[in-house]
């Protein structure tokens, strides 16, 4: 329900921002890398906070609550100021739920099982996206482009998600076994679990945001509906691939799974760097899919693994910080690199950033 409402919103921000409100693509740089930085920061304090007291639910319930209010924000904006309120407050909101949400998962599953939770997770988040961008196509094309009615509409799945988590329920018995006091050192992390954050944040520096992706393949001659279609495309692949390659990593390890899948990442970005092809989107947007598959939840299964359980959900915040500490950079590069060097040149360094990161992977991942 969620992600119906997020990917409403997302596809076609990037264009109401800079056609309709007139801003550039280092507003929308900057826009995306505040709003994705300061929320990811907040996620090692809510993991931490949520390990401290034992609980997971009310921090997932007022995370979520924030993301509704962020949609109201963009319905009410007139120009770039409030959108970067809106995502500001609807980002802030997922660096709350997030780390929480995710120990809730992973203790709600047996390890030998993880990767399949997460995987599971992922595939019915990209199910919802892919509605949410149905239904953002379905209103631009009834509406004629009025961007408000979207917005609007918006709000109803994100407030009936925050509803519907009143009744999931939390493993507490697990929380309540865990009697060791939950104090944050980096010392006390296993060493391939840093070296791995590590490489996380250099990889993060290339990766900016994707509607970065989507002003690129709306300004090589597709429509807006075509963008819209094409982003449909990239969540389908994700929402189908997502559960059978982290189901895969628990049966062949986490790490060829995240190496083929930064390998996708790269490819996806020198694509985007060289082709002016139109039509060759669609299939960069479906390839670009297979790499959100087979990272994303297995990225957190490796985390949930190696953390220690009593700082789990810690653990798996600082993941999430650390990508986004990198993400204000990234994004801010990627404006800079477009107005300064021309449209190819952020995907020309996301791209070597992507090879970087599967080679580091490699040699670090032992025995993942």
């Amino acid at each position: 329900m969620t992600d119906i409402a997020s990917e409403m919103v997302y596809p076609i921000l990037p264009i109401y921002l800079v056609v309709q409100l007139g801003a550039g693509p280092v507003v929308l740089g900057i826009i995306e890398g505040i709003a994705e930085s300061l929320a990811s920061l907040t996620k090692v304090f809510s993991g931490y906070f949520s390990d401290r007291f034992r609980l997971r639910k009310p921090f997932a319930i007022a995370g979520y609550a924030a993301s509704t209010l962020g949609k109201f924000f963009l319905y009410l904006s007139t120009g770039w100021g409030m959108v970067l309120v809106g995502r500001t407050v609807d980002r802030f909101g997922k660096g709350i739920r997030t780390a929480p949400r995710d120990a809730l998962i992973a203790e709600s599953a047996r390890r030998n099982r993880r990767g399949s939770a997460f995987g599971l997770h992922r595939a019915m988040d990209t199910f919802g996206a892919c509605i949410g961008v149905w239904l953002a196509y379905l209103l631009i094309i009834k509406f004629k482009g009025d961007y408000q009615h979207v917005f609007l509409f918006s709000i109803i799945p994100a407030f009936f998600g925050v509803i519907i988590l009143f009744f999931v329920r939390e493993k507490r018995t697990y929380l309540q076994e865990q009697k060791e006091k939950v104090v944050f050192r980096w010392k006390s992390l296993d060493r391939r679990l840093k070296l791995f954050l590590v490489f996380t944040f250099i990889f993060t520096l290339g990766n900016s945001s994707n509607q970065f992706l989507l002003l690129r393949a709306q300004n090589t001659g597709n429509s807006l509906a075509q963008v819209i279609l094409m982003y449909l495309a990239f969540n389908i692949i994700y929402s189908i691939v997502s559960y059978p390659a982290a189901h895969l990593s628990d049966h062949i390890g986490r790490k060829k799974l995240l190496v083929a899948g930064y390998l996708f990442y790269a490819i996806v970005y020198l694509g985007f760097a060289i082709t002016q092809a139109a039509h060759a989107y669609w299939f960069l947007f479906a390839v670009y899919g297979l790499y959100m598959a087979c990272t994303e939840g297995v990225e957190k299964a490796l985390v949930a693994d190696i953390a220690p359980s009593h700082m789990r959900a810690t653990a798996i915040g600082l993941h999430a910080t650390i990508v986004g500490i990198g993400l204000l950079p990234a994004s801010l590069l990627a404006g800079a690199f477009w107005h300064y060097w021309g449209a190819s040149a952020p995907f020309y360094f996301g791209g070597v950033m992507g090879v970087v990161a599967s080679i580091g992977f490699w040699f670090i991942l032992k025995g993942v």
